[in-house]
């Protein structure tokens, strides 16, 4: 499939991955409502098509994603109550949401600066890789704003509430390193081999069995808020479910035969 370029964002699908750039340099890829809707639509077409079976989103120049522009006026301006909510209802969280909620592995290459809302983004992702330059920065509290795009939720997920406290309290930039050392990462790599190391991995998971990881995933994220009882049943049904699919066939034949299974997302 050709390279689409569409409002700010650049688009491919190949060998299976669906990349997702942002391709704003100028401001470090800050999200417009509409590059933000269109990186919503592209997970969810992702979700729908079977030939996709990995998801690769990165950005380009200096910045991963710089969060929300607000130079439209977004901070001004006369509002009625429940104008703010809606808002955030309907924009950030949905966008974080769409990266919770798509049915294919979702892998962020933090290329730079991934900021507030960016900062959401690259870590709502199911796999972080980083690299060397890039910095995570809870800018919120910079701008006497509550945590907005699910960072009060996914960040004591991962770090634990004082850790999350700290970062959004202070607003300080994380390095690369510091962010793996918490948790936040799963690798850092070389700037010059992050897009490199980012294709190797979307290729592995491509190559996987690709509703087992989709009902893994759901599996995973649902755990954090549920109970035991409901985590084995829920594991229970996703296994049952499962083994209707020819990967998992695949997968027990090529162990019972001793060869190496060739998964088809199917």
């Amino acid at each position: 499939m050709p390279v689409t370029a569409v409002q700010g964002i650049r688009h491919e699908v190949r060998d299976g991955v669906s990349r997702i750039t942002l391709d704003r340099p100028e401001v470090l890829n800050a999200l417009t409502p509409e590059l933000r809707d269109r990186v919503v639509a592209l997970l969810a077409e992702a979700s729908a098509d079977p030939d996709v079976r990995a998801v690769v989103l990165t950005g380009t120049g200096r910045g991963f994603c710089a969060g929300a522009d607000l130079r439209g006026g977004a901070a001004g301006g006369e509002r009625v109550a429940g104008d703010v909510a809606r808002l955030l209802r309907l924009g950030a969280q949905r966008l974080i949401a769409a990266v919770l909620d798509c049915e294919k592995p979702v892998l962020a290459a933090v290329n730079g600066t991934a900021a507030g809302l960016g900062a959401h983004l690259a870590l709502a992702c199911d796999l972080v890789l980083a690299a060397e330059s890039a910095r995570f920065i809870e800018v919120f509290v910079r701008r006497g704003l509550v945590p907005d795009g699910g960072g009060a939720y996914l960040l004591p997920r991962l770090v634990g509430p004082q850790r999350a406290k700290e970062l959004m309290f202070f607003g300080d930039a994380l390095g690369a390193a510091d962010a793996a050392r918490l948790g936040l990462v799963n690798r850092v790599v070389p700037d010059g081999e992050l897009a490199a190391t980012a294709d190797r991995w979307a290729a592995r998971l491509a190559a996987g069995p690709t509703r087992a990881l989709a009902l893994t995933k759901q599996l995973v994220n649902a755990s954090l808020d549920a109970d035991r009882a409901t985590a084995f049943a829920a594991e229970a049904t996703a296994q049952e479910i499962n083994m209707t699919t020819r990967d998992a066939q695949e997968g027990l034949t090529a162990f019972t035969n001793h060869h190496k299974p060739e998964f088809t997302g199917r």
